[in-house]
């Protein structure tokens, strides 16, 4: 009679096992890389990047805004659904409970406020955001604001944020003073010391005329010269980290420094021509916010990442990169800073040197004063002051977000492009593979690419790589506290 107990115990342990085995068959796996729903969004959201690009033509520090504040909003409707997390702009809605705090209602949530932020910052696609919703199975007309469920948590998120940034001095709705009903107008009534056919002061930037593609030509205005007035979301303000001032005309180092970039464009490989296109980018540009967003969905990718590990990657991530863009814009135009197109023709004037004589020219000899960037016609020269690279500044931003983020510097993300493809289609190098091993060196690969196409003296690439990791590890501390580890 006392084997029995064993005996019961014995099958109640093996019909335990059989009904634990049969659940786990019916539980799915949570998905995770490019199944989760917020790499999804991710990809949705550089889609919208490169459309606005072709619609609206290179914006970069316009599209980073919206990048951040997307996935602000997105940070914010996943916080209610997380144990510790709190959101930046959402406000007077309570954590949901913690049997509610599923993957389903997660994924419901974040779409919601991806999709109603979207629709505010890339209004040309909503037909494209709707499409994607009913794919997901979503209601997109479901504008519910009822902070005890998914959908309503989603759509509050992104209004909270929407409204939190109306007037944050990106004028976007035309709001500043002076607009004239002209959202991104300049309100600060900014103007070039130099004229594009005179320069005064050679220390300061001066426009260039560019190919209009129609046989005409013309000079761009300095894009959003008031981006500096922007508010950022992590730093205290743009001018926190401002960098001191730049070589100026008659010094030996900035003598040195434009000599460096005629002989880098002079020596160019194809595996440096390839490096200058794939970080200035082509056609379909998602520029640079956009780039590093690319970045780190592959280290979604690369380490499975699940739907929390991304919204709370890319939050950073973008935040970082908008924060950069401000900072950076702070620098460009507080010394408003001459760009080497200038400095070359200042410097070497009359002399003869060797040089990209443009497309279908290659490399030849020509007077210091028809130098010009390896850049195509139509696009010759980013519009605006150099001091500091936006580029380097943005790189360096993001690539130490990645790298505090993962707690590695490890990255081994690559690409391959044949040389000359965006700049010289009629002479065309090899085909090259660029290998970015480590965050810090894609970062530093970024930067010297905007010396060796000619968009900037090494000062510019070396402070603003500076600039971008202060922000980044600024931004840091804003990070840890919104997760709830500080």
């Amino acid at each position: 009679m006392k084997r029995f107990p064993t005996l019961f115990l014995f099958i109640a342990l093996i019909l335990g096992c059989q009904q634990n085995n049969q659940t786990s068959s019916n539980q799915h796996p949570e998905p995770i890389g490019t199944d989760n729903i917020a790499y999804k969004w991710g990809e949705m959201a550089l889609k919208a990047t490169a459309n606005d690009t072709e619609k609206f033509k290179p914006r970069p520090t316009i599209t980073s805004r919206y990048l951040g504040l997307i996935f602000v909003s997105v940070f914010d409707a996943w916080s209610r659904y997380d144990e510790k997390a709190t959101p930046v702009y959402l406000s007077g809605v309570e954590r949901r409970p913690a049997d509610e705090q599923t993957l389903k209602n997660k994924e419901i949530a974040i779409s919601y406020a991806a999709f109603r932020a979207m629709n505010e910052y890339y209004f040309s696609d909503q037909p494209m955001f709707r499409d994607f919703m009913e794919e997901l199975g979503l209601d997109p007309d479901n504008e519910s604001l009822d902070a005890s469920t998914p959908e309503g948590i989603g759509n509050l998120a992104a209004k909270a944020v929407i409204e939190a940034r109306k007037g944050d001095g990106a004028n976007q709705y035309a709001e500043e003073e002076g607009s004239g009903g002209q959202p991104y107008f300049d309100y600060t009534g900014y103007a070039p010391v130099n004229p594009v056919d005179k320069n005064v002061d050679p220390n300061r930037w001066q426009p260039k005329y560019f190919s209009d593609g129609k046989g005409g030509k013309y000079a761009p205005g300095c894009l959003t010269p008031f981006w500096d007035k922007v508010r950022p979301v992590a730093l205290k303000s743009g001018d926190q980290f401002r960098p001191g001032p730049p070589p100026m005309v008659g010094s030996e180092q900035l003598e040195k420094e434009v000599w460096e970039v005629i002989e880098m464009q002079a020596n160019l490989t194809d595996e440096q021509k390839a490096l200058v296109e794939f970080m200035r980018d082509g056609p379909q540009s998602v520029q640079q916010a956009g780039h590093w967003l690319k970045f780190a969905q592959d280290v979604s990718v690369r380490d499975n990442h699940t739907l929390d590990q991304d919204v709370k990657m890319y939050f950073y991530n973008q935040v970082v990169a908008m924060d950069a863009f401000i900072a950076s814009w702070d620098s460009k135009m507080f010394y408003d800073y001459a760009r080497p197109y200038a400095l070359v023709h200042q410097y070497y004037d009359d002399q003869k040197i060797k040089a990209w004589g443009g497309e279908g020219k290659g490399m030849i000899e020509m007077t210091g004063n028809q130098w010009r960037p390896y850049s195509p016609e139509t696009f010759l020269c980013p519009p605006f002051p150099s001091y500091v690279s936006g580029h380097s500044t943005i790189s360096g931003g993001c690539a130490e977000a990645l790298k505090l983020w993962t707690g590695s510097d490890e990255f081994g993300s690559e690409s391959v492009l044949v040389a000359g493809a965006m700049t010289e289609p009629d002479n065309l190098g090899d085909t090259v593979t660029l290998r970015f091993p480590t965050f810090t060196q894609t970062a530093e690969m970024a930067g010297i690419s905007r010396v060796l196409g000619g968009y900037h003296i090494q000062s510019d690439n070396i402070e603003g790589l500076k600039l971008g990791r202060e922000v980044a590890r600024e931004a840091w501390k804003f990070y840890k506290m919104h997760v709830g580890e500080e």
